[in-house]
C-alpha cells in the first residue's frame, strides 16, 4: 500500500517509448496514475521505405517528459522506488564505443524487404532456433542490411539496442537488452532465451556477437540512475532501473494479463493478439514468440488491420469540413441504433496491407440501397474484429489454450467494440481501467525488481483493475460465426482480383 502521509509515499515510474510519442507516467503502489507527461517525436524519411529517428532527440524528449511528470506530481525524486521502461520492438538502434548514437531505424521501416527475401531460404532453420522468420523491420534483418549497404556504420558500431534500451543506457550508462525485446526481435535461441552464435550466423552476422548488449530479465535491475542523468532529468541518483519490456508485452501486463491461457488484444493502429503460455508455440504459422521470464512466454500475431481503419474513415469522411466535434463518439452512437442483420455489408480492413499477401486491399462489399452510413461503420467495426479473430485462430491452431481476454488500445474505449469482440470471439472480455497500460506494465516490472511485488501475479493483482467486463450474448454468437465464415470465404475469393491488380 502507498504511504498515506503526503510527501512520504513510494511510487513507480513507467516510461513508454513508441515509434513517435514518449510518455512518463507515475503510479502509486496500487496502480493509480499520479501524473503523466507525453511528447511527440519526429521521424525522418531520407529515402523511400526509410523511417528513422534522431536518438539525441529521443533522449531529449525522455528527459523533458520525466521532468514534467515529476513537476506535475510534486513529489521528491527519492520517493520513486524504481523505474521501468517499455518501447516499441524491433527496428535498430546503434551506438559507438563512446556511446554516441550512430543510427536509429524505427519498426515502420521497410528498407530491408529485399534482405528479408534473401534470407527466406534460411527461414525454416531460423524458425527452429528463434521461433521467427525474417521480415523487413526485424532487428537482425536490418543489421544484415547495414552490414551490406552501410559498412561504415557497421564498422563503427559497438552496441545494438532497442528503443527503450537506449533510454536505459542514457539513464544508467549500462548497455543492456532484455529478453522480451531480444526474443521478440528474433535474436535469442528459444525457449532458452539466450544468445546463440549459430543463430547469428544464419543471418550472416557471425561477426556481430560483440554488438549484443548484456542480456537481463525485464524485471531485473539493470542499472541505477547516474549523476549525469539525475542532473538532466530531476531523478534521484541511484534510483534502480529495470531491464524493461517489449511494449506489447508491457501493455498486456498493464491490462492485467499475465497467466497462461490469458489473451491480450490491443485494438490500436496495429492489431496485437497475444496468448500467454508456459511453453512457447513452435508453429511456423505464428508470427512471433517472446519470453519475459522463466516459463513465461507470449505468442503474438499482429497486423496493421485494427483501429487504424476507423481512424482513416474519420479522417477522410467525418472530419472533412469539421462536420463532427466528436467523430468517434458520433460513430459509436450511429452503430448503437442498429440491429445486426444477416445481410449487413462486409468490410476488409486491409488499408495498410496484410501479412497474408502484399496485394491485399480494403473494401466494402454487399451494400444495398437500404444500407446507410451506420451500416458501413458497423461493417468496419466487424471487419476489424474478424481480423483479430483470424489472428487468434492462428494461435489456437498452434495448440495454445485460451479462456479469457483483456482488450486495450483505442478500440477498447468504444462502447460498441468490446461487446462485439466478446460476441464474435465467444469469450469473456475485460477492459482495463488504466489507459496507459504500456507504462503501467513497465512500472509493475519495476516494482518486482525493487522487491515491492513478489511476482507478476502479485504486481498485477495490486496494480491493475478492470473498468468493464463483457460476456458473450448467446443470441449473437451464431450470427457472428456464420458471418465470419462468409468473411473468410470473401477473402479467398478476392485474392485473385487483388493479385491481378
Amino acid at each position: 500500500m502507498a504511504d498515506p502521509v503526503p510527501g512520504t509515499g513510494r511510487y513507480l515510474l513507467g516510461l513508454d517509448a513508441g515509434n513517435t510519442v514518449i510518455k512518463a507516467v507515475l503510479f502509486d503502489l496500487e496502480g493509480r496514475q499520479i501524473a503523466m507527461s507525453a511528447m511527440d517525436g519526429q521521424s525522418s524519411r531520407p529515402a523511400p521505405g526509410f523511417v528513422e529517428r534522431d536518438l539525441d532527440e529521443l533522449w531529449a524528449n525522455a528527459r523533458q517528459v520525466i521532468r514534467d511528470c515529476l513537476r506535475e506530481a510534486d513529489i521528491r525524486a527519492d520517493q520513486i522506488a524504481a523505474i521501468g521502461c517499455a518501447g516499441h520492438g524491433n527496428g535498430l538502434y546503434l551506438v559507438d564505443g563512446a556511446g554516441r548514437a550512430l543510427l536509429g531505424i524505427q519498426s515502420l521501416d521497410t528498407r530491408a524487404a529485399d534482405m528479408a527475401a534473401s534470407l527466406a531460404d534460411q527461414g525454416a532453420r531460423l524458425h527452429a532456433l528463434c521461433l521467427q522468420k525474417p521480415w523487413p523491420a526485424q532487428t537482425p534483418t536490418l543489421l544484415a542490411w547495414v552490414k551490406r549497404y552501410r559498412p561504415d556504420i557497421y564498422a563503427q558500431s559497438a552496441t545494438l539496442m532497442m528503443s527503450k534500451d537506449f533510454i536505459n543506457f542514457r539513464l544508467t550508462g549500462e548497455r543492456t537488452g532484455d529478453i522480451s525485446d531480444m526474443s521478440g526481435a528474433g535474436l535469442l535461441r528459444m525457449p532458452e532465451c539466450s544468445y546463440d552464435a549459430g543463430l547469428m550466423a544464419l543471418y550472416g552476422l557471425e561477426d556481430a556477437m560483440h554488438l549484443l548488449p548484456r542480456l537481463v530479465d525485464p524485471a531485473e535491475i539493470a542499472g541505477h540512475v547516474s549523476p549525469e542523468a539525475a542532473a538532466q532529468t530531476g531523478l534521484a541518483v541511484g534510483t534502480p532501473v529495470v531491464g524493461g519490456y517489449f511494449d506489447v508485452i508491457s501493455s498486456a501486463l498493464g491490462a492485467g494479463s499475465v497467466r497462461a491461457g490469458q489473451a491480450s488484444i490491443i485494438a490500436g493502429s496495429w492489431g496485437i493478439n497475444q496468448i500467454f503460455s508456459d511453453i512457447p508455440a513452435q508453429n511456423p504459422d505464428v508470427f512471433m514468440v517472446a519470453g519475459f521470464g522463466k516459463g513465461r512466454f507470449v505468442n503474438i500475431e499482429s497486423s496493421a488491420t485494427s483501429a487504424a481503419s476507423l481512424e482513416w474513415y474519420v479522417r477522410e469522411f467525418l472530419e472533412r469540413g469539421g462536420h463532427h466535434d466528436d467523430p468517434f463518439g458520433w460513430s459509436n452512437a450511429r452503430i448503437a441504433g442498429l440491429t445486426p442483420a444477416a445481410d449487413d455489408p462486409f468490410f476488409h480492413p486491409f488499408l495498410y496491407g496484410s501479412g497474408q499477401g502484399a496485394a491485399f486491399r480494403a473494401g466494402f462489399y454487399g451494400i444495398a440501397g437500404w444500407h446507410g452510413e451506420p451500416h458501413l461503420l458497423r461493417a468496419l467495426y466487424e471487419g476489424v474484429m474478424f481480423e483479430h479473430r483470424r489472428h487468434i485462430g492462428v494461435l489456437l491452431a498452434a495448440g495454445l489454450s485460451l479462456n479469457e481476454a483483456t482488450l486495450a488500445g483505442g478500440g477498447s474505449r468504444s462502447p460498441i467494440w468490446p461487446q462485439m469482440f466478446a460476441d464474435g470471439l465467444n469469450l469473456p472480455v475485460t477492459v482495463a481501467e488504466a489507459r496507459e497500460t504500456g507504462a503501467l506494465g513497465a512500472a509493475i516490472g519495476a516494482g518486482i525488481g525493487a522487491g515491492i511485488f513478489a511476482d507478476y501475479e502479485d504486481g498485477a493483482a495490486r496494480m491493475t483493475r478492470s473498468a468493464a467486463q463483457y460476456t458473450p450474448d448467446p443470441r449473437l454468437v451464431p450470427h457472428y460465426d456464420q458471418r465470419y465464415r462468409r468473411y473468410l470465404d470473401l477473402t479467398d475469393r478476392m485474392r485473385g482480383f487483388w493479385q491481378a491488380g
